[in-house]
């Protein structure tokens, strides 16, 4: 009998797993096209900057670590500093992505409830919903323009209004262009009178979502500031010691090399502790 429950017990943690240890044929496609530089692709989207390709964004950060580096040599000639300089100049360039991914983020959330108004009001009066929807790249949010000129491009030339709305998602890259755009796809697909209603009520949704979250990030930067300072000043002060010879020596040696490693993992670790504690998560593309 306890030989039966065993079975049964680990054929259930087998079932449990499967989905890891054997995934289906889409899901590997899926994974692998969620590579590292798939998802480098997708915060190049959302940062504005869809001319760029993702190994150029990774060509660029090699390039800036190895001159940094080189740099650092030639002033301050402690190789282990020069290492740490080298991958701090590295992930700048993934840093600024970031924050200009955030930055665009911030800005497409305030602007999209106007968009809604703009496109209800369009549908009100009268006005096919393609029609409605590439009238926003004359009349809408400047933000958004762009995108929708683009989309009204796509709709001229395909003719398809789900394919032209599959690539203004994509061109958008942004949580709430995701929910705007699959409530056009189900309104598109199944009709109904409703989509004013539906549109009027996320506007309204995402007015007052923005307004907390403007509230809570005006309360919490402090805490990003603090980090940014207590990263920033134990290297400024740890350059400014290696301008004496005994101390280049010091951090030359084995025991100096294991101090400054030590200390830029520490740095790490507490910069990105100290980022996720003082900062709102965003919001994940479900629909994506």
């Amino acid at each position: 009998m306890a030989a039966a429950w065993g079975l049964v017990l680990g054929l259930g943690l087998v079932l449990v797993a499967a989905p890891w240890l054997w995934p289906a044929a889409g899901d590997r496609v899926t994974a692998r096209r969620a590579g590292p530089l798939a998802r480098l692709g997708v915060l190049v989207r959302q940062a504005g900057l869809s001319r760029v390709s993702a190994p150029t964004v990774v060509a660029v950060a090699v390039l800036l670590a190895l001159a940094t580096a080189a740099v650092v040599v030639a002033l301050v000639p402690v190789v282990a500093l020069a290492v740490a300089a080298g991958l701090a100049a590295g992930a700048l360039p993934f840093a600024v992505l970031s924050g200009r991914a955030r930055s665009r983020r911030r800005a497409m959330r305030a602007v999209w409830p106007d968009a809604i108004d703009h496109l209800v009001a369009g549908l009100r009066s009268g006005r096919s919903l393609p029609d409605a929807l590439a009238e926003l790249g004359e009349s809408g949010p400047a933000p958004l323009r762009p995108a929708f000129t683009d989309f009204g491009g796509d709709l001229r030339a395909t003719g398809q209004f789900l394919v032209a709305l599959d690539a203004l998602k994509d061109r958008l890259a942004d949580p709430v262009a995701d929910r705007v755009v699959e409530t056009l796809r189900v309104a598109r697909e199944v009709g109904g009178t409703e989509l004013p209603s539906v549109l009027r009520a996320l506007a309204a949704h995402l007015r007052a979502d923005a307004a907390i979250r403007s509230e809570v990030e005006a309360r919490q930067s402090w805490v990003v500031s603090a980090a940014r300072l207590g990263v920033a000043a134990p290297w400024l002060v740890l350059l400014l010691l290696a301008a004496r010879p005994e101390a280049v020596r010091a951090y030359n040696s084995p025991a100096g090399v294991a101090v400054l490693a030590v200390g830029l993992v520490v740095t790490i670790v507490a910069y990105r502790l100290m980022i996720t504690v003082g900062r709102l998560p965003e919001e994940r593309r479900w629909f994506a």
